[in-house]
């Protein structure tokens, strides 16, 4: 199961009011495991940077000035984020505001709504009552977000996909084997779309070596036998 954790960060609130895009980010998960795979661009909005907005992500209007433009990077978005894969957000209904936007605005068709997952939604399902922001949840469920001084899209997606595990069901990554296979290239100076070879695997070595042991007192007929061809079993104590 492919999934797609993103995160946005725009100029303010409104699109329907000239806010816009300035940064998009991108996590791919298999099975709800990073598996590496990144999409992450600045862009120009076309218009100046208001304090408030600055304030909470920290983009200027100069930084952004040499930025591509939404449409040089469109494509390359609807690419990584495929045409059937979920695409999971905080608050995805802003999010979705301006993506819809955006693409609409470049002649493009947005992703239908059904796609989309909003993690608040699910939050607030989970934990009635309580801080759903993502720091909140952050907190609650034990993850390291010291890093996040101010709002940057990739690293919130980095953040969300962690909560996100947690929303639906809890991260057991031990269980997970997910092997993944991708390229990796650049499709701009300043967009970086990132694929690598990766098991996903959390075992230790320790329990590797504690399995293998348990196996050797199984017998040669044992089934896990098949799935340990080829490895050096130690002798049964």
């Amino acid at each position: 199961m492919r999934e797609i954790v993103f995160d946005t960060e725009t100029t303010g609130f409104d699109p329907a009011t000239g806010d816009r895009i300035v940064e998009i980010g991108c996590i791919e998960l298999l099975n709800r495991i990073p598996t590496g795979a990144t999409f992450h661009t600045y862009i120009n909005p076309e218009r100046d940077m208001p304090p408030s907005a600055e304030a909470v992500h920290g983009l200027s209007e100069e930084f952004l000035a040499d930025k591509p433009l939404f449409a040089e990077v469109a494509e390359k978005f609807l690419e990584f984020i495929g045409t059937d894969s979920k695409l999971v957000a905080h608050n995805a209904g802003f999010d979705m505001t301006f993506i819809d936007f955006e693409l609409k605005k470049c002649g493009l068709v947005p992703p239908t709504r059904d796609r989309v997952i909003d993690t608040l939604t699910l939050a607030r399902r989970k934990h009635p009552g309580g801080g759903n922001k993502l720091d909140d949840l952050c907190v609650r469920y034990g993850i390291d977000n010291s890093r996040r001084t101010k709002h940057g899209a990739l690293l919130d997606a980095e953040l969300l996909a962690e909560v996100y595990a947690e929303l639906a069901g809890g991260r057991q990554a031990n269980l997970g084997l997910v092997a993944a296979v991708r390229e990796e290239f650049s499709v701009t100076t300043v967009v970086t779309f990132s694929r690598e070879v990766r098991q996903a695997s959390l075992l230790t070595d320790a329990e590797r070596e504690a399995h293998r042991k348990f196996v050797a007192t199984l017998g040669e007929n044992a089934v896990w036998l098949e799935y340990l061809e080829g490895e050096k079993l130690p002798a049964a104590e």
